[in-house]
């Protein structure tokens, strides 16, 4: 068999495959969808949760000196001001002024060789903007027209416990998942036997107001994020970064993604309380090697703020040598519809067969795998075979996730679970009734083998 490389795959190609197997689905679709907002669908659910168990599992349970958290979504609206996020949490996007379509600028430049520094002011923005206008066109109705550079700011706002309508302390839905962790770094420290160094990891929802979201899951309006904030002392946080950064990436091996397709790269601008920052980045199709996941020393930044705008300290004292301090944080930041797409990205397979014809295999990670057995009897209108087949589901199903399946021929059965990645599929023929084996195919070298039921 000859086997198409995963590059060589569109992210038409995904999408199509997601969409077709019920992996994701556009959100509001049957109303016409509405841009970077997608819905899980039954496979997608499925391959989305193992994901999240095992980053779990590696963050949390195999970790002593970690923690888990579940803070709520809603925060005071003071939080968002700490953390930066209303003053300075925005895009710098231009108008057309011929369509009205809005473009993010520092993209735009970048897609011609500019470079546009995070830290720019408007001013600085628009002088640059200016002198490449030239080389930037709309991408709906390509004018080259277009109004000064604007920055937007990116969260999204709620009227929760507001009804009023004067909007004097808007509360705003969370730009990034991470402020729950700090808001309870004191109740941890106080209710929890932890001492720093310590971690605390969170698997919790982030929105943003993306003026174009785009690359299917790569740049949503909503999403998840998996983060994990390590506290240590201020100054001794090499070892133990270095090792992170270690974890890390290993954890992207260990879901099967090939390492040809992941690299590190390192922020060259540093947001100003950061001591260092380096970016996962995967190779995704028609997008290129983008980032999956930011690795942070973020120094003492972030309780320093929420100290100072709650009046409440949030210093730690060695409870040995009495040393008061606040500590610094090492943050890991996993967008998981990115680690999605590109676990499907990465196992999606296409392979020539001997016959001439072709079949569509998400090589997937059996461990990650949405559906592990697929039980099939050998026909559907032997009530016998579908009997047992039924019970070896049932039997096989107390510890996995399993599908029966008894629509169409054995091949299209095949075909159905190759594109959903389930690793194995289980046949009840006659012989079944017999000697109680089953028919194990295997999903990556579809060689068959003989088996006992007892020994599945």
């Amino acid at each position: 068999m000859t086997v198409q490389n995963t590059q060589d795959v569109s992210m038409e190609d995904i999408v199509s495959l997601a969409k077709r197997r019920g992996f994701v689905y556009q959100g509001s679709d049957i109303y016409g969808g509405m841009a970077g907002l997608y819905d899980f669908g039954p496979y997608g659910t499925e391959l989305l949760n193992n994901i999240k168990k095992s980053w779990w599992k590696a963050n949390v349970q195999l970790k002593p000196n970690y923690v888990g958290l579940d803070s709520a979504m809603f925060k005071h609206p003071k939080v968002w001001e700490a953390s930066g996020h209303v003053g300075g949490f925005s895009d710098p996007l231009a108008e057309c002024k011929k369509c009205n379509t809005r473009i993010r600028v520092d993209k735009e430049l970048g897609a011609v060789g500019v470079t546009a520094d995070e830290k720019m002011s408007e001013e600085e923005l628009n002088s640059l903007f200016d002198a490449n206008r030239d080389k930037i066109k709309c991408p709906k109705c390509g004018a080259k027209d277009f109004g000064p550079v604007k920055a937007f700011n990116l969260l999204v706002k709620s009227n929760l416990g507001d009804f009023t309508g004067d909007d004097a302390e808007p509360v705003y839905l969370p730009g990034e998942a991470c402020q729950g962790i700090y808001l309870n770094f004191k109740n941890i420290v106080d209710s929890v036997r932890v001492k720093v160094p310590f971690g605390v990891a969170q698997i919790n929802k982030a929105f943003r107001n993306e003026i174009s979201p785009r690359n299917f899951l790569f740049r949503t309006r909503e999403f998840e994020q998996a983060d994990t904030q390590f506290f240590v002392k201020p100054n001794e946080n090499k070892l133990a970064y270095e090792q992170i950064k270690k974890d890390r990436w290993n954890w992207y091996l260990s879901l099967g993604i090939k390492e040809q397709n992941l690299r590190w790269k390192q922020h060259d601008n540093l947001v100003f309380y950061a001591k260092d920052a380096w970016d996962i980045e995967y190779n995704y199709p028609d997008l290129g090697f983008d980032e999956v996941e930011g690795i942070h020393d973020r120094t003492d930044y972030d309780l320093s703020q929420h100290s100072k705008f709650s009046g409440i300290d949030l210093s730690y004292t060695d409870p040995v040598t009495n040393e008061k301090y606040i500590p610094w944080v090492l943050e890991t930041s996993m967008g998981l519809g990115r680690a999605f797409l590109a676990v499907m990205c990465d196992a999606y397979t296409v392979e020539e067969l001997p016959d001439g014809g072709t079949r569509t295999v998400l090589k997937l990670n059996p461990e990650i795998a949405p559906i592990k057995y697929a039980v099939f009897p050998l026909l559907k209108n032997k009530p016998e075979l579908v009997a047992k087949a039924k019970e070896v589901y049932n039997l096989l199903s107390q510890k996995y996730m399993c599908e029966f399946d008894d629509n169409g021929n054995i091949g299209k059965r095949y075909r159905r679970q190759d594109e959903i990645g389930t690793p194995n599929c289980v046949v009840i023929d006659f012989d079944t009734l017999k000697d109680d084996t089953v028919t194990v195919r295997d999903r990556d070298t579809t060689n068959q083998i003989r088996q006992k039921v007892s020994d599945l």
